[in-house]
């Protein structure tokens, strides 16, 4: 493979980008994760009750996130990694003056709209790039830091915008934090990244030439060396077991994120919560997670992808009902912390167990699609809690469906899906996927 040898050592400059990158992807989402739910009411006039307009600005990122994914991956085939990046960046300008001016919660849908195209966009790509670049054996490491780096910035700009909103204007603060961001993010990408779409044509050409060494793939047969988009699609969504169980998977977990997002600040916020200690409270979901990241993504390295996600999916579970039987600061955050790890073991394991079985040909295609899956569960999940507290009067409904509806989706993964780990489970002959 030559000079487009992968590695984390090799070529450890632009690992480090692509974690810079990542961590400003977390800052422009964690901005809006703690001041925003709250302000809805008393700044942009969201009725005092009305679950379902609430959760509208959580839809809309997720349903428009998740459409992105699926079209940065496919495009960045042809474009490459490096320029999806920054158009990413690009589209999230407008978003610092939107939140500065908006007479209106419609507004705040707006932005985002645009939210979701640069997080489809820019945090896609920094994921692609470290799984280009890296070893097979090294994924769960990749991908562990990629999330911890994007999720500990999600988890610091929710805890630094609740201080800013508290002393300063909230409008101000959000418009300064997030344009300071942005623009830091942009000029970085712009001048230090760089395009890792030969390294991924490398690593097909030494598949193709029987020059691959270690462990062969389990990569699905019944697909074309080029699959077309309608193919990619429907292998990744329902074709095949694994893959179907991944996306599945994907999706149902995003239940607890938006549920973290939409209604932690509420809930919290009812039980006499000031702003600064919800943000600590959110934090801690936030930091446990990103941090946990650093241990369970070399752990699925050594032990294999399946049991950690449906280890992850079941403590998550516990951890969001159990918050509605705790009560105080130390209680929450505990309950907090227990679904930041559930959301650990998952994680980066989804991810690199869906990098372990696709083709580096269309390995940017195939995240795309379990990414559109993956992140629908924000839209998905952020309509049905809001339509279900809305139901029962109450936001503890939307606690209870989520832990059912990842007890159940983690059931699947133990029934449905074989260990993508080549080390453990390889592909028994060394014959070229066709």
């Amino acid at each position: 493979m030559g000079q487009y040898a992968q590695g984390i050592r090799l070529n450890l400059g632009q690992f480090l980008q692509q974690l810079l990158q990542v961590f400003f992807v977390g800052l422009t989402i964690g901005m809006q994760r703690n001041v925003v739910p709250v302000l809805a009411e008393q700044e942009f006039g969201v009725p005092a009750g009305s679950f379902t307009l609430l959760m509208a600005f959580v839809v809309s990122f997720g349903f428009v996130k998740g459409a992105m994914n699926f079209v940065s991956g496919r495009v960045s085939e042809k474009a490459g990694r490096r320029k999806v990046l920054i158009w990413g960046w690009l589209v999230a300008l407008p978003i610092p003056f939107i939140f500065l001016f908006a007479p209106s919660w419609n507004w705040i849908i707006a932005a985002n709209i645009l939210l979701g195209i640069n997080q489809g966009f820019a945090w896609s790509m920094t994921v692609t790039s470290k799984l280009d670049i890296v070893r097979p054996d090294q994924r769960g490491v990749a991908t562990g830091f990629n999330e911890f780096a994007g999720y500990g910035g999600v988890a610091l700009a929710g805890l630094v915008t609740g201080y800013l909103a508290s002393y300063f204007d909230p409008r101000g603060s959000l418009f300064v934090f997030g344009l300071a961001v942005i623009l830091l993010a942009l000029v970085s990408a712009l001048l230090f990244s760089r395009d890792t779409l030969p390294w991924a044509r490398a690593e097909a050409a030494a598949h193709r030439d029987g020059t691959h060494t270690g462990p062969l793939p389990r990569f699905p047969t019944n697909v074309s060396e080029h699959p077309s988009t309608r193919e990619i699609f429907t292998l990744v969504s329902f074709r095949h077991r694994t893959f179907m169980a991944l996306s599945q998977a994907g999706c149902v977990e995003k239940f607890v994120d938006a549920l973290v997002w939409g209604f932690f600040p509420l809930y919290l916020h009812a039980r006499g919560v000031s702003l600064i200690n919800i943000g600590w409270v959110v934090g801690v979901y936030g930091f446990v997670w990103g941090g946990s990241q650093l241990w369970t993504g070399p752990l699925s390295d050594t032990f294999g992808r399946k049991w950690p996600i449906v280890i992850g999916m079941w403590t998550c579970a516990i951890g969001v009902l159990a918050t509605l039987f705790v009560d105080g600061l130390t209680g929450w955050s505990i309950t907090a912390a227990v679904t930041g790890v559930g959301m650990a073991l998952l994680y980066p394991t989804l991810i690199a167990a869906i990098g372990d079985i696709s083709h580096p040909n269309w390995r940017g295609s195939s995240l795309g699609v379990y990414r559109f899956w993956r992140d629908l569960g924000y839209g998905i999940g952020a309509l049905a809690l809001g339509l279900i507290a809305d139901a029962y009067g109450a936001l503890e409904a939307g606690f209870w469906f989520t832990a059912i509806a990842m007890a159940i989706s983690g059931l699947w993964v133990a029934v449905a899906m074989d260990e993508t780990l080549a080390r453990i489970n390889p592909r028994s002959t060394r014959t070229a996927p066709s």
